[in-house]
């Protein structure tokens, strides 16, 4: 539940992302909202989440601060390279044809196990495919050509990847809110670097997309992917990406809504080809999930481990 609502925030969010880019470029956009996402994140630390705790989780959370700062770095670090890719792309390719490609993360995360030694039953891999076929009857409506742009995305799923691998190992002994808040730290100070240099962002611009920034930065970064971190323990990476890429069904439900009251005014409206990908990605997910002898996931238990 808390990865299907991070993939609501998401796909929710695609609007008020759209409407940014109005006023700012891509990397100030990234950084403005990475660092509303860290503040939200470290007041929330401050006030409710360090109150709360007992004495003996306090003591392991400053046993375990070096293991936290390396996994809010490392995930920071991949969440800047593939949110800059993905922007970028777009620019340069259509947002169907980014979509579908990015999604691709999705076969990718089994594949990305093996590796690991990580054995995922048949019937994920089934979800998976089927999630694939969802997504390209529900985003990819141009041609199959290969430009620049597409190998941005394509390189962004890569890396989008290796951040739910990443999520998935660190998740289990790190505290998640504090590890989003040093990821989107991290993303925030890396991508407003790269505004300074390149986009020359005025104070302006922020004004002007405050609304859009502000959705993005709450909701989208310091909610959503805390969810995501939160979620993903003891749960398989391949199903959390299935799940998570409900984030597309959404994105485009929330962008016919927002035709349909007059918040935009580009056509949203689903074709039945559209319809049949969405049904074909939610029976995805419910697949991964019933029954769960058919989503084990062997991996090795850390001993630190909580239930």
């Amino acid at each position: 539940m808390l990865l299907l609502l991070a993939a609501f925030i998401w796909g929710m969010a695609f609007v008020s992302q759209s409407k940014g880019m109005d006023y700012m470029g891509p990397l100030t956009f990234n950084g403005m909202r990475s660092l509303i996402g860290a503040f939200v994140l470290a007041v929330y630390l401050g006030f409710c989440h360090g109150a709360a705790g007992h004495k003996a989780e306090k003591t392991a959370e400053k046993r375990d601060w070096r293991l936290t700062v390396k996994a809010g770095v490392c995930c920071g670090l991949a969440l800047t390279a593939a949110s800059t890719l993905q922007q970028y792309g777009i620019q340069y390719t259509t947002v169907g044809k980014a979509g579908f490609i990015t999604t691709l993360y999705i076969i990718f995360v089994p594949i990305a196990g093996i590796f690991f030694r990580r054995r995922v039953s048949g019937i994920v891999w089934l979800g998976a495919v089927m999630a694939a076929a969802g997504m390209y009857l529900l985003c990819m409506t141009e041609s199959m050509d290969l430009g620049r742009g597409d190998l941005l995305v394509f390189l962004c799923a890569l890396v989008f990847t290796v951040h739910i691998l990443l999520v998935d190992y660190f998740s289990p002994k790190t505290d998640g809110a504090a590890v989003s808040c040093i990821q989107f730290a991290v993303c925030g100070i890396l991508c407003g670097t790269g505004a300074l240099i390149w986009e020359n962002p005025a104070w302006s611009q922020i004004q002007s997309g405050m609304g859009s920034l502000a959705y993005a930065g709450i909701l989208s970064c310091g909610v959503a992917y805390t969810l995501q971190i939160v979620g993903q323990r003891g749960v398989n990476p391949t199903v959390a990406a299935l799940i998570l890429s409900l984030e597309s069904v959404f994105a485009t439900v929330s962008g016919w809504i927002a035709y349909k009251i007059g918040f935009l005014t580009t056509d949203q409206t689903m074709t039945g080809r559209q319809i049949v990908g969405c049904i074909l990605v939610f029976a995805a997910v419910v697949l991964v999930q019933l029954p769960k002898k058919g989503v084990h996931y062997r991996r090795r238990r850390h001993s630190d481990r909580t239930s």
